[in-house]
C-alpha cells in the first residue's frame, strides 16, 4: 500500500491560497520544483460519494492517470440513528476495496485518504475507520470541517473568475455544506471567513420527509428545505460584505448536475461542465423546476437518473439559499474539489521533501 501522507495540523491558520487558471485533467501548481517520482493519490470519502484520483506529476503540473467514483450513501440513516448502518458500511468498504486495488496496480507512492461529515458525526466513525484499515489497508483521516473547506478551495480555486472584490466558493456535500469567503485573485487569494453548515443533500433530504409526492407535498417539502438552509446560513450571511457580489464558484454534484441540465447534455460530460460559467438565474430556474417534478420525472432526465433523483431537490434548495445570500449574476461550475486539493498539497509536500 502507498505511503499515507500525514494530515495537516488541525489548529493551523488559514494560508493564502495560491492558484492559477486551468482546465481539463492537468492542474497547475505554484511550486517550480522537481516533481516526486511515482504516482500520487487522493481519496475523498463523503457522506454520499467515494471518489479517488490517481495522478502522475509532470513538472509543476499533475496529470490524472486513473479515477474512481461511486455513490455509497455512507451517511444514509445517520441523522435518525447517530450511527453508520451495517448496509452503508458494507457498500462503502466494497467501493474502498476497488480503490485499494487501483492504488496497488498504479504503484502509488504517496496518498492521502480523508473522510468527512458522516464519519465526524457517527458514534461508530472511529470503529469504521479501523475496519477500513484492516480490510482494505486504506488509512482514512477524519478531517475537520475547516480542513475540508480548505482542501475544497485549494482544489477548485483555479476556476474562480478574475476580478476585484470578494468571492464566495461553496461545496455542497452529502452531510454538510461549506461556504468560504475570499478576496484577491490567483496567487493572492486570502480567506476572510468560512462556514460549515451540518446540512448536505443526504442529511437535508432525510430531515425533510413525510410531505408526500403530490404537487402540494413537493412544494411544502421544498419550502421547508429552503427555510432550514436560510436558518443554517443566517449568521454567516449577516457577516457578508454588502454591495454587489462579483464572483461565485460552486463545486459539488448538485452544481455539475444542474449545469448538465442547463446544457441539455444527453449524458454527463466533465469537459463540457468543468469551468463552465452559467447565469445564476438560469440555475435558479432549473432548481425551481426540478423541485416541482415527481421522482419519476427527475429520474427520466439523462443527467440525473436513478442515483441522484431523490437527492437533487435537497441540493437545489441549498443552491437557491446560497444564491439568496450571495446574489451574483454568474455562477462558476467546478468538477473538482477536495481530491484535487489533496493532490496539489501532496505535490508541493513531496517536492519540498526532495529539496530538503
Amino acid at each position: 500500500m502507498a505511503q499515507q501522507a500525514k494530515p495537516a495540523p488541525r489548529s493551523q491558520s488559514w494560508p493564502e491560497m495560491p492558484g492559477a487558471r486551468g482546465s481539463g485533467n492537468s492542474e497547475e501548481t505554484t511550486p517550480r520544483r522537481s516533481p516526486p517520482r511515482g504516482n500520487l493519490a487522493a481519496l475523498d470519502l463523503g457522506t454520499n460519494n467515494c471518489r479517488l484520483l490517481i495522478a502522475r506529476p509532470e513538472g509543476a503540473h499533475f496529470v490524472i492517470v486513473d479515477a474512481f467514483s461511486r455513490i455509497v450513501r455512507l451517511g444514509e440513516g445517520l441523522a435518525a440513528n447517530g450511527r453508520l448502518s451495517d448496509a452503508a458500511i458494507d457498500r462503502t468498504i466494497s467501493a474502498l476495496s476497488i480503490c485499494a486495488d487501483k492504488l496497488r496496480r498504479r504503484r502509488v507512492v504517496l496518498a492521502r485518504s480523508v473522510a468527512t461529515e458522516a464519519c465526524r458525526q457517527a458514534a461508530n466513525g472511529a470503529e469504521f475507520v479501523e475496519r477500513v484499515a484492516a480490510e482494505t489497508g486504506i488509512m482514512l483521516d477524519i478531517i475537520s470541517a475547516r480542513e475540508e473547506a480548505r482542501l475544497a478551495v485549494l482544489g477548485c480555486q483555479s476556476l474562480l473568475e478574475p476580478g476585484e472584490g470578494p468571492a464566495l466558493i461553496f461545496d455542497i456535500g452529502g452531510g454538510s455544506t461549506e461556504l468560504v469567503l475570499l478576496e484577491g485573485e490567483k496567487n493572492g487569494l486570502r480567506i476572510l471567513d468560512w462556514l460549515s453548515a451540518p446540512l448536505g443533500v443526504v442529511s437535508l433530504a432525510e430531515a425533510v420527509c413525510g410531505h408526500g409526492d403530490g404537487v402540494p407535498g413537493r412544494a411544502a417539502a421544498y419550502a421547508e428545505m429552503l427555510d432550514r438552509m436560510r436558518n443554517a446560513f443566517s449568521a454567516f450571511a449577516a457577516r457578508l460584505p454588502r454591495g454587489t457580489p462579483v464572483r461565485l464558484l460552486g463545486t459539488s454534484g448538485t452544481v455539475t448536475t444542474l449545469a448538465s441540465v442547463h446544457l441539455g447534455l444527453p449524458r454527463y460530460d466533465r469537459q463540457a461542465v468543468d469551468g463552465l460559467i452559467v447565469p445564476a438565474d438560469a440555475m435558479r430556474d432549473i432548481a425551481q423546476r426540478l423541485s416541482t417534478m415527481s421522482l419519476a420525472e427527475r429520474m427520466a432526465l439523462p443527467c440525473i437518473g436513478d442515483e441522484r433523483a431523490d437527492l437533487v431537490v435537497a441540493g437545489c434548495a441549498i443552491l437557491e439559499s446560497i444564491l439568496d445570500i450571495w446574489p451574483a449574476e454568474r455562477l462558476g461550475v467546478a468538477d473538482r474539489g477536495i481530491r484535487e486539493g489533496i493532490l496539489r498539497a501532496l505535490l508541493d509536500s513531496a517536492a519540498s521533501r526532495q529539496l530538503g
